[in-house]
């Protein structure tokens, strides 16, 4: 099935646009998209609502295999359900974010996460955002895209989003915590974030949304995935 399906990886730091052109990629070939960040951020709240530390990785991969979670929601609705309660706007807090950094750097999780994300490649087509989808879920992907952008843009792009949504944030907090979830992210022992060997590699620090999205449709087509 996974060589069958057409399918595309878009991975790359917080902050390069991933999510928005996987939606919109997504949207645009009417193909199914996975989150995986937003499965992390959930394994995270998980475990604070059952009372499992964070720091114990044995326990949270536990809790992550028998968690109940639906994405309720199409590409464009967000609805997030765990345990019977919608959480979808406690994932998008970037305290979700920063539990699901602290938590991914545990192989346990890492391995308990694995089915659950591959359970999203089916017809017509797949497109899965994340960190390591093209270098460990999906290895055998027909397209790769890593996309990449400055810590100064990538920190000033997410100011503008929290400020948009009426929350206070200042560049030297954002850009210190995105500093600190790079340092993890590609200091892991356990896929660790960095290019697959095959990815198409696009720095996205001068480049608007828009340009983004048209160069992926452009190497999907390409490939003669679409």
């Amino acid at each position: 099935m996974r060589a069958v399906v057409p399918h595309c990886t878009i991975d790359g730091p917080s902050g390069v646009g991933k999510g928005t052109a996987a939606k919109w990629l997504a949207r645009e070939l009417g193909w199914h998209l996975l989150d995986s960040g937003a499965m992390y951020r959930v394994a995270g709240i998980a475990a604070i609502d059952a009372g499992v530390p964070v720091e114990a990785p044995a326990e949270v991969a536990g809790l992550v295999r028998t968690m109940d979670v639906r994405f309720d929601g199409g590409i464009d609705d967000d609805r997030i359900v765990l345990e019977g309660r919608e959480i979808s706007g406690r994932v998008r807090d970037e305290a979700a974010g920063m539990l699901a950094s602290r938590i991914a750097v545990f192989p346990e999780v890492r391995e308990a996460l694995l089915d659950a994300q591959r359970a999203f490649l089916r017809p017509p087509g797949l497109v899965a955002d994340g960190r390591d989808m093209g270098s460990v879920v999906f290895p055998e992907a027909p397209l790769k895209v890593f996309l990449d952008a400055s810590a100064e843009e990538r920190a000033h792009r997410r100011c503008r989003q929290l400020w948009e949504a009426g929350k206070q944030a200042t560049m030297a907090d954002v850009l210190a915590d995105i500093r600190s979830r790079d340092a993890r992210d590609r200091g892991r022992a356990v896929a660790p974030l960095a290019p697959a060997p095959d990815a198409v590699e696009i720095d996205t620090t001068d480049l608007d949304v828009a340009s983004v999205c048209r160069r992926i449709l452009g190497l999907v087509r390409e490939r003669g995935l679409a």
